[in-house]
């Protein structure tokens, strides 16, 4: 990622390549700017400049809008549009800005706009006349879809990257946890016994499935814009299949119309963060619920949870409620960016500066919770004795005992369920699990029940029986694993 700069100014002063100008210093008219300004005859105002300029954020773009021009300026040299000496002043004068750039040495101008016109003017002061050729047969709109669609391409798999790594946290877990049984809950309530491996595996599904929606929005994501020019493409004879193949695009856009107009490509790449951050919030919230004094279920390593500036005895779990809470911004920034292009005309509208903010906060988010998350489930310690003693309460082995009239005994479920809800009855008066009910108990409310009946009523019995493909088996939980492993992890 492009480093970041400062952009704190003093007041009335810019930084314009590390030198100070203030108002006083610019001219009137065209000359306060010379990359737009012939056609007018004042410069923007001083709020026109503030709400035009975007170069506090795509600053971001800067690499990436380099790498374009820099492919872009080698095609026009290669089909004769400009010289090979002015392309060879070019490549040198923006390999010498991205030197500058990722050295933090960059100095944006906040009157300059944007990233382009920055990284432009800067080329001009370089290496003079030959910057100014850079532009033919592009604009401004085919350059900045580009520049979108790189920066988010690297993002994407810098995403699905941290997702690899959070799926490897979660099979070691639940692989050395294959036979931890555990509470499954249904309204949070307990409904039948699990394993914690069983549990974590569920996760793993859900994060697979984040990484293949992130390889599908990249497949569609990996066309090149650049060339369709400000709508209609250009006169000059172009080379567009060049550009794009340096530039690692599969193909360039098919309409130059839509290549400048829409931005589903960072909605596809929203709407998977969006949903990355709901996975993730759901198993944040399960940690905050497993770490409470209330479940003691696991513990998380001392360096992922505070402490209370009154309350000393407090271990709060609050790298697990950032995770759940900043899931928030990147399902508002999938709104945003819906709400704002809603309404757009076709081809290209200034409110489509309002992609990026969005794009760039989702993404910064999820390159941060992922990893918190994957560091949280790492370094979790899970209490095997709580796990199983709280597999005594709720009547966890209630459906096996359906299950087993069913099976054993003939009668339809329906009625099976009727007589284990009696025995469940029966046990809550006496203050007792099923397990201890005596069966002269069992058998009053159903004569058909014999001794056989407590080989089901086990916790472990319970869990080993469940064999059905997906199912919790600590066996079927161990295939499980490694089939995962097979699945998901490139």
């Amino acid at each position: 990622m492009v480093p970041s700069v400062c952009l704190g100014l003093p007041s009335g002063a810019i930084l314009l390549y590390g030198r100070a100008m203030t108002r006083n210093d610019e001219t009137k008219g065209a000359a306060a700017n010379p990359l737009w300004g012939g056609r007018f005859a004042e410069g923007p105002s001083e709020i026109m400049e503030r709400i035009n300029a975007s170069v506090s954020f795509d600053h971001r773009l800067a690499l990436h809008d380099i790498a374009g021009s820099r492919a872009h300026a080698d095609m026009l040299a290669a089909q004769g549009i400009i010289t090979d000496a002015d392309n060879a002043a070019i490549q040198d004068g923006l390999a010498r800005i991205a030197q500058e750039v990722a050295a933090g040495e960059f100095r944006f101008d906040p009157a300059l706009e944007d990233v382009h016109m920055n990284v432009e003017a800067r080329l001009k002061d370089l290496i003079g006349e030959p910057a100014g050729r850079l532009h033919t047969g592009r604009s401004r709109n085919d350059q900045v879809a580009t520049d979108m669609r790189l920066w988010l391409r690297d993002t994407q798999d810098a995403v699905a990257a941290g997702l690899q790594d959070l799926l490897v946290a979660l099979l070691d877990q639940a692989q050395a946890h294959a036979a931890t049984v555990m509470p499954g809950f249904t309204h949070l309530q307990p409904a039948q016994p699990v394993t914690f491996g069983h549990h974590l595996l569920a996760y793993v599904e859900m994060f697979g499935r984040d990484c293949g929606r992130l390889a599908d929005a990249r497949l569609r994501l990996n066309e090149s814009p650049l060339g369709a020019a400000a709508l209609a493409g250009t006169s000059f004879p172009i080379d567009r299949d060049m550009t794009a193949g340096a530039l690692g695009f599969d193909r360039p856009t098919a309409n130059s119309m839509d290549s400048v107009s829409d931005r589903d490509f960072c909605l596809e790449f929203l709407a998977a963060g969006a949903i990355i951050g709901v996975h993730l919030s759901r198993l944040a919230e399960e940690l905050v619920l497993w770490t409470s004094p209330a479940y003691g279920l696991v513990r998380l390593p001392d360096g992922l949870t505070t402490g209370s500036s009154i309350m000393p005895q407090k271990r709060n779990a609050d790298a697990a409620e950032l995770v759940r809470g900043k899931a928030g911004r990147v399902v508002g920034s999938l709104v945003s960016l819906l709400t704002m292009l809603k309404g757009l005309p076709m081809t290209y509208g200034k409110d489509m500066q309002e992609d990026k903010e969005p794009v760039f906060d989702a993404a910064e988010t999820l390159m941060l919770t992922i990893p918190a998350t994957t560091a949280m489930i790492a370094g979790l310690t899970v209490d095997k004795d709580k796990m199983r003693a709280m597999t005594s309460q709720g009547f966890l082995t209630a459906t096996d005992l359906a299950d087993w009239l069913v099976r054993a005994k003939g009668l339809p479920f329906r009625e099976a369920h009727h007589v284990t809800g009696s025995l469940v009855k029966a046990a809550e008066d006496a203050g007792c699990d099923l397990a201890d009910l005596s069966l002269e108990t069992m058998q009053a409310v159903d004569p058909r029940i014999d001794a056989s009946v407590y080989d089901v009523l086990t916790v472990e019995a319970s869990v080993s029986s469940r064999t059905s493909f997906g199912g919790t088996a600590p066996d079927r939980v161990a295939q499980a694993v490694k089939q995962a492993r097979a699945r998901f992890l490139t």
